[in-house]
């Protein structure tokens, strides 16, 4: 078997980058919500619930996008469906910027909530349908790198317009508030992830599955080796079933009748990813450091913090994957998770609280605290962050990638809502020890769930698996 000249690895290098967009749209607009959540409260006059759901109504869209986008891009292909994402992106960090009510900026959310959902799934798959088998962990792991630098880059922007503003609340440029520019940010990456995808060519595994065989041959011929591209077109027609494309039937064993064990696996990596509470820091991370006793400033501060461990942890994990595998990544982040989820949940639940409600912790307490907190952040970035995203896109068979990956996408958001919602009512009525507590045991859960349930696929094709 020929193996790809460097002018092919570079081209394959390009077009993940360019999909990888989509993963950096994914992190700003889940990000950014993260420096408004006291401005939406008073400019929509909301309560600590109505607040919740503002915050957490785009994971509904990204539930729905997830779940569509699967289907829509074994359909009409993953290019077309990271187009439709674009505009979305567009369309909702407009829309939510002018939103005069919470009725309206919800609407707008869950239309960026869909483009999320859709690039989460789709944008690491076709990365992984288009990369050779030696690369692929680190070039889907772009897809977790852009979405912690759209992260930082939501945190950093929110920073830097607050201190020039004065606050989420000032009135910043041409009389409107600074949250809303905070908003606005979103269509400038979203506008050039549109422009590159014109680009970057369909993925050939796509191709196979509708039929399109020259096409498929033309791409596999540009990205690998030329005399590779028949053999390869004909090993990818072998894993697809006869007669018919992918549908979201085929999730279903013919000799059993029931869902197959693969898919269950998938969906159970995806809640646990997010039971451990990784997005409480990411949504709530103002907050949460408001009511560790930090200032509003200092908070959002300290999110920068988070967003540059995130970046570190997610280039080790791009050095590690494709050497040590995924399984140990998998362990030892877990591992570390429960040991500084843990020692959070003593540290709060250890301290006093004072009469505005805020936690009253000593100066040593707040600093281990944010120490724990980062490391936290890191043993998550280095694992479960970036292997889960690149183990749903090569644990499915071809013939069920698509279906595979819509319900386990619609699980995770679903997952991801349901432990957004609650934390303000655990932060309010239990405490942080409490929550900390909870994401500490899905954490030792998320252990066993590994060692049991999933294999190593470092080094296999696509069509090995």
């Amino acid at each position: 078997m020929n193996h790809p000249s460097s002018s092919n690895h570079l081209q394959v290098i390009f077009i993940s980058l360019a999909a990888a967009i989509g993963g950096f749209l994914f992190g700003f607009d889940s990000g950014v919500i993260n420096g408004t959540v006291d401005a939406l409260q008073a400019a929509f006059h909301s309560s600590s619930v109505g607040s919740g759901f503002n915050v957490a109504s785009i994971l509904l869209g990204c539930a729905a996008g997830a779940f569509l986008a699967g289907n829509l891009a074994d359909k009409y292909g993953r290019r077309p469906v990271m187009l439709m994402a674009a505009i979305l992106f567009n369309v909702s960090a407009w829309g939510s910027g002018i939103a005069t009510g919470s009725t309206e900026f919800v609407i707008y959310r869950i239309m960026g909530g869909f483009a999320i959902g859709a690039a989460s799934v789709i944008c690491p798959t076709y990365i992984s349908e288009i990369a050779p088998a030696h690369l692929r962990g680190r070039l889907a792991s772009l897809q977790q790198l852009a979405i912690i630098f759209g992260l930082s880059a939501s945190f950093f922007s929110n920073y830097l317009i607050v201190r020039a503003a004065g606050g989420s609340q000032a009135v910043f440029w041409w009389g409107f508030q600074s949250w809303q520019w905070m908003l606005w940010v979103n269509m400038v990456p979203a506008t050039l992830f549109a422009g590159v995808l014109i680009f970057i060519p369909e993925s050939p595994r796509f191709l196979v599955a509708a039929g399109r065989l020259g096409q498929a041959r033309a791409v596999l011929a540009r990205l690998s080796h030329p005399e590779d591209a028949d053999r390869k077109v004909e090993e990818i027609r072998g894993t697809l079933a006869a007669g018919h494309r992918p549908q979201m039937s085929d999730l279903i064993d013919r000799t059993t009748r029931r869902i197959q064990p693969i898919v269950w696996v998938g969906i159970g990596m995806a809640c646990l990813q997010q039971l451990v509470g990784i997005n409480v820091v990411f949504y709530y991370g103002a907050t949460l450091w408001q009511a560790a006793g930090f200032t509003e400033s200092d908070a959002l501060a300290i999110n920068l913090i988070s967003g540059t461990v995130n970046i570190m942890a997610t280039f080790v994990a791009i050095a590690l994957i494709d050497r040590v595998g995924r399984k140990p990544l998998l362990f030892w982040g877990a591992v570390g998770m429960v040991v500084s989820l843990g020692l959070l949940s003593t540290i709060f639940g250890r301290s006093a609280v004072d009469a505005s409600g805020r936690l009253a912790m000593s100066a040593v307490e707040g600093r281990t605290a944010l120490v724990a907190a980062n490391i936290y952040v890191f043993f998550f970035c280095v694992s479960w962050g970036p292997v889960l995203w690149v183990m749903l896109s090569e644990m499915f068979k071809n013939q069920i990638r698509g279906a595979a990956l819509a319900v386990s996408g619609f699980a995770l958001w679903i997952t991801n809502f349901i432990v957004t919602m609650t934390f303000p009512v655990l932060l309010a009525k239990a405490g942080l020890g409490v929550a900390y507590g909870i994401y500490c045991g899905f954490a030792l859960i998320s252990i066993f769930f590994m060692l049991r349930f999933t294999k190593e696929t470092k080094g296999l094709t696509l069509e090995e698996m």
